[in-house]
């Protein structure tokens, strides 16, 4: 009872202070990403190799993109995230990198040109979402699918505008579409034009398409 009496007031001390510390990395992340323009935040997994034909892809991806004006965000770390930064490196765009500590240090991959260091998650995925003009998501775990459903429901319950979702790679993604479709659908746990907040691409090209397509139409 003493300890536990010991970890309250503890406690009490700490989160207070905790607050400023919070506060601190969204001023930063405002001030560093308020000048970078339109933006598209790539996710993936950390774990994709190079050369692989996910990590090539989100490299063209990102290098097409780049080409055509948008900043590209990442996370910052190898895989996917590496491939996103050199490929707008390559396209002689703004790299970004919003990096994470973790109990296992993640060191920024060499493409990042401006890094932002976050210890709070949902700090970090307020910056992503905020300064983003699309998501663009290559396979990857549970980080990656947070960030996706995430997205999907902040637009599902209208608090956020909607603004394009990417997935690349149906062999990937078909299996969670149609589960999607035949199971939280089929058992009225969605509605049918919630699946359209989101689209599934297997080409580059089809990228930058569907974000073109969609702010062409958002203009008219």
């Amino acid at each position: 009872m003493a300890k536990y009496k010991r970890d309250v007031e503890g406690l009490k001390l700490e989160d207070p202070w905790r607050v400023f510390r919070i506060m601190g990395e969204f001023v930063d992340g405002f001030h560093e990403l308020s000048e970078v323009g339109p933006a598209v935040s790539m996710f993936g997994s950390a774990r994709t190799k190079q050369g692989s034909r996910w990590y090539k892809q989100a490299e063209k991806t990102a290098f097409l993109l780049g080409k055509e004006g948008y900043t590209i965000i990442t996370g910052a770390g190898g895989g996917i995230m590496e491939a996103g930064n050199k490929g707008a490196v390559e396209a002689k765009s703004n790299s970004v990198g919003l990096n994470i500590d973790l109990p296992y240090e993640q060191k920024p991959n060499r493409y990042v040109k401006r890094l932002i260091e976050f210890h709070y998650f949902f700090c970090r995925k307020v910056m992503f979402v905020k300064y983003a003009k699309a998501f663009v998501i290559f396979p990857g775990g549970f980080g990656t699918l947070d960030e996706f459903f995430e997205s999907i429901t902040l637009i599902q319950t209208e608090r956020m505008e909607r603004f394009p979702i990417i997935l690349f790679g149906s062999e990937f993604w078909g299996g969670l579409s149609d589960w999607l479709k035949k199971s939280a659908l089929k058992e009225e746990n969605i509605k049918a034009e919630d699946l359209s907040i989101f689209q599934v691409v297997d080409k580059p090209e089809d990228v930058v398409k569907a974000i073109e397509k969609f702010y062409n139409r958002k203009r008219k």
